[in-house]
């Protein structure tokens, strides 16, 4: 084995203490108030404004610099190869929302051009998304049940749906939620309040898509066997949906199902041959709309509706729809759909965004994306559009085609509307289960991150539990009350890992100024005479009481017993005091009266008390608690820090904390940590710092000392 080469180091310097290193380093005491603060956030300057003008509408700095020679071609395969993604996605995903197949359309067309102009990400593809559909798919059939839309014909005799009125409720839903989602992301990324995403771990997000993925192949069940199930809402609506569909399944519609199965097999074929050819073909075979354009012409010329039964999407108006005001008398029943509509989809976005943006090296500003996603959402909304995210099917294929920047997305919006405008009308015959069977395939990619749990079994396990309740919460309830229990149950797990730290002694690396836990290395060792105690996760009311138990738990100092015994010693030694001075008060009074008779021989006993005051060999001279993982302290936390230094120092330990960053030096300060007695020289930058300056105490404590205390007694 050959030796490694080790670099000389040497450091030679005084020890120094919390004070020392503020002396020599000249601390500033000088805080800019709050006035000031405001009143500098407030001015105004030209290059100030052009920079948050570029800010807030980031298409004026790239597009002006926006290089045809290199990104024109790319951008130009890759916006028509989405567009083409789009129509399918979009009447499909349409159905999850439970509202005509053109407002899918509508969605892929009005927020995509919106994102062009305020987004920051240069390769998602922005537009209809299937769990943020099926999320607002619960909304509106909700809100807009069929059961509010019965009529009486008098033609069967029976009770059947007015289809008309109720979609054009449902749009109105759809609309307003969006509407609604768009301006709680626009006011979140106002006041800056990007880092909301951050509660969504990736374990979160992915065992979250999963689950909200087995509720929209649920939801298209209906569409792949022509049945007509009740839609149930609230927790366990799932499972109901599930068992009705089973017991209606003697009912389905046999052409219907020959449809959803050919569909099926046929685009997971051509699927795996686009993977297999991937490095040969220059773009993917667009088999979402081969499907689509094969499907409608056989569904026309067969005229399956008529023959077999077989639902189909119906009349597509041509054209655009003018903008309309969301309904406000509404907003009061969707606050909670809409926030976790915003909180969902923006999440989604920004994951994806980041991960691109760190291949490509480029910055995904994550408040102005919020901004961007909620201008898309509410103008989105004014046009009857529903809420929108960002697509990984749709993703991957922009940037495998060449994508390199925003103008992709602006390009395939174009073809949006070319198809809305002139030939959206041409797929009024295309069958429902088509589109469901398009759901489906395209949902594989979620059904992959199954894997997710045993790779995160064998890295993290606690991310493994946040996956799996996230995923049955998720399934159990609604999306929306799913994700607010994954949220709830991610944030217990982190209260969890503090509340349940390793506390550990360290010891030194022999020649050293390293120091580790003794448990973990075996070459290292204990100083002698002095305790090194740490604690992994930082000290707050939670965990504070943990804290001293796991300190006398590894110090082997039982401070309760030992300051027990010291009272008992004091309140017998106050009580000996007491009968001394009793006993003084008689016998001066006795010599009164013994001075008035003749005098006698004085008899005198000189009692002589020891007082060691040599602390128990048996106890470590000191405790240094190294603090470098603790970044901040509550009141409870200072309070604890205070109560072990003062019940240690009662019985002779010095305590003295090492590592603090700024911010604990400063709760210390404010939390009445310091006094006349305890100052600053008991804090030290480093573990090794604290360590000499115990020695260099320990090494100058005075001798043992015998007092004499002598006393006459008659």
């Amino acid at each position: 084995m050959m030796e490694r080469k080790r670099a000389g180091y040497s450091v030679q310097r005084d020890v120094l203490d919390e004070e020392g290193v503020e002396e020599m380093a000249e601390k500033s005491d000088s805080k800019t108030s709050l006035c000031e603060r405001v009143r500098q956030s407030a001015r105004i300057s030209g290059p100030r404004a052009r920079s948050c003008l570029l800010g807030c509408v980031p298409v004026l700095s790239w597009l002006p610099r926006y290089s045809i020679r290199e990104n024109a071609l790319g951008d130009l395969i890759s916006g028509i190869s989405v567009g083409i993604m789009q129509l399918p996605q979009g009447m499909a995903y349409a159905l999850l929302a439970a509202v005509p197949p053109v407002f899918g359309l509508y969605s892929s067309f009005y927020p995509v051009l919106i994102y062009f102009i305020f987004g920051t990400s240069k390769h998602i593809s922005l537009g209809t998304y299937a769990v943020m559909s099926v999320m607002i798919g619960g909304v509106t059939e909700r809100v807009a049940p069929d059961s509010d839309f019965m009529m009486w014909d008098n033609v069967t005799n029976s009770s059947i749906i007015d289809i008309t009125a109720r979609d054009a409720e449902r749009v109105r839903v759809a609309a307003a939620v969006t509407f609604l989602s768009g301006l709680f992301q626009i006011l979140l990324g106002l006041v800056q309040f990007g880092f909301v995403v951050t509660y969504l771990s990736e374990p979160l997000v992915r065992g979250y898509t999963t689950g909200a993925a087995i509720h929209v192949i649920v939801s298209q069940l209906k569409y792949t066997f022509g049945i007509s199930p009740n839609r149930y809402s609230g927790p366990f609506s799932l499972i109901y949906t599930v068992l009705e569909v089973f017991y209606l399944v003697q009912e389905t519609n046999i052409g219907t199902l020959v449809v959803s199965i050919v569909s099926i097999v046929g685009l997971i074929i051509v699927k795996e041959l686009n993977a297999y050819l991937s490095k040969k073909l220059p773009v993917p075979i667009p088999v979402e709309l081969l499907a689509i354009i094969i499907a409608t012409v056989i569904s026309w010329q067969v005229n399956l509706e008529e023959k077999y039964g077989v639902d189909v999407v119906g009349e597509i108006p041509s054209g655009l729809q003018p903008p309309v005001l969301p309904t406000a008398s509404l907003f009061g029943q969707l606050i909670g759909d809409a926030f976790a509509l915003s909180v969902v989809g923006y999440g989604i976005a920004i994951s994806l965004g980041r991960i691109f943006a760190l291949k490509y090296g480029y910055k995904v500003d994550s408040n102005q994306e919020l901004i961007a996603l909620g201008l898309s959402n509410s103008v989105g909304g004014v046009f009857q559009c529903f809420a929108i995210s960002c697509s990984m099917s749709r993703s991957m294929v922009q940037e495998s085609t060449g994508g390199k920047t925003q103008v992709a997305g602006a390009l395939s919006a174009v073809v949006i509307l070319i198809i809305t405008l002139w030939i959206g009308t041409l797929f009024e015959d295309l069958p429902k289960a088509v589109l469901a069977a398009i759901i489906y395939v395209n949902l594989h990619g979620m059904m992959k991150q199954f894997m997710d749990v045993p790779a995160l079994w064998r890295t993290n396990r606690v991310d493994m539990m946040v996956w799996l309740a996230t995923f049955i919460l998720t399934v159990l309830f609604n999306p929306d009350l799913g994700l607010a229990a994954s949220i709830g149950f991610s944030i217990l797990t982190v209260i969890f890992r503090t509340q349940l730290p390793t506390y550990s002694l360290l010891g030194q690396v022999p020649g050293t100024d390293i120091y580790r836990p003794v448990e973990e290395y075996k070459q290292v060792r204990q100083v002698p005479g002095v305790v090194i105690f740490r604690s992994s996760a930082t000290l707050y009311f939670a965990n504070a009481e943990m804290y001293q138990d796991a300190l006398a738990q590894k110090s082997g100092i039982d401070i309760t017993k030992i300051l027990s015994a010291k009272k008992k010693l004091e309140a017998k030694r106050k009580r000996h005091e007491k009968k001394e001075a009793k006993k003084a008060k008689k016998d001066a009074k006795k010599n009164a009266q013994d001075m008035e008779e003749p005098e006698s021989p004085e008899r005198t006993d000189i009692v002589t008390i020891e007082v060691d005051d040599r602390p128990d060999p048996s106890l470590p001279r000191a405790i240094v608690l190294d603090l470098s993982p603790v970044n901040f302290l509550d009141t409870v936390g200072v309070k604890t820090l205070r109560g072990i230094h003062k019940d240690y120092g009662d019985i002779g330990i010095e305590v003295v904390l090492s590592g603090c960053q700024t911010g604990v030096v400063e709760n210390l300060q404010s939390g009445g940590f310091f006094n006349d007695k305890v100052t600053k020289s008991c804090l030290f930058s480093t573990i090794h710092d604290a360590v000499l300056h115990c020695q260099s105490a320990s090494a100058h404590m005075k001798p043992t000392r015998k007092t004499s205390n002598p006393k006459t007694l008659t």
